[in-house]
């Protein structure tokens, strides 16, 4: 045997391996830098706010500051009724999926799935939450379609009656900034110290009154650690911290 030329070879092998880790790396730490927060558009005095009270923000600030209307929608919570079960049983994997899998899957028994979009944030124990879209983009915080599920199957579903009114006629309104929303939530001590924001999101959301038409505002969502969810009005910069069912 050459063992020259063996060596030579190991230590080729050996380089190459050692220049796949070094760009696996890379990546890695290029998608991490990617995904970190911007915290240059918070204020001085906000991200001091921060430090002082150990506050953490985990999610991207969104940059996004759209032009949106305000809505008004009917819904029946009372309406629903009990859960209804799946003519076949389909898998928990498929809510991690492509959206069209799932809609291949039970769409032809829920009405417009293709128009809901799964909110994570506001998953349940064995129940997956998913929101109606406001222009098919904007999820409705106040309304909700649940997946039952068991043994990482999903048996069972709910829909909401649901109807929202056309905006055509209703003037759009600048969003304010998701680092305006934050810095007063900061602040005005809103987020408790040593707490996390693990998500921000831009949706709609409205005080709900019980009345036969509801109103909803574009709203930003920040979701702590702890599961708590509290909203911005995306116009007015009203703050509402809603209490879990």
């Amino acid at each position: 045997m050459d063992w020259g030329r063996a060596k030579n070879v190991l230590i080729y092998a050996f380089l190459l391996l050692n220049l796949v880790l070094g760009y696996q790396l890379w990546m890695d730490m290029r998608d991490r830098a990617g995904a970190s927060p911007d915290f240059t558009s918070l204020s001085g005095a906000t991200q001091r706010m921060m430090e002082e009270n150990r506050i953490q923000v985990l999610s991207p600030i969104p940059a996004e500051t759209p032009q949106l209307p305000k809505i008004s929608y009917t819904y029946r919570p009372g309406a629903q009724g009990d859960p209804v079960p799946l003519e076949q049983p389909v898998d928990t994997r498929l809510i991690y999926g492509e959206p069209k899998e799932l809609q291949s899957a039970i769409g032809n028994q829920i009405a417009d799935l293709e128009q809901y979009r799964h909110d994570p944030q506001s998953d349940r124990e064995s129940t997956f939450v998913y929101r109606p879209l406001v222009h098919g983009q904007w999820p409705l915080f106040n309304v909700e379609l649940e997946l039952f599920h068991e043994s990482q199957k999903i048996e069972f579903y709910r829909e909401p009656v649901l109807e929202i009114e056309p905006t055509g006629d209703v003037e759009e309104q600048k969003v304010l900034s998701a680092s305006k929303a934050l810095s007063t939530l900061i602040e005005r001590n809103v987020i408790p110290p040593r707490s996390s924001v693990k998500d921000i999101q831009l949706g709609y959301y409205g005080q709900m009154f019980d009345t036969e038409v509801e109103l909803a505002a574009p709203a930003w969502r920040f979701t702590l650690d702890n599961g708590e969810m509290i909203y911005v009005q995306g116009i007015s910069g009203d703050v509402f911290t809603p209490k879990k069912p």
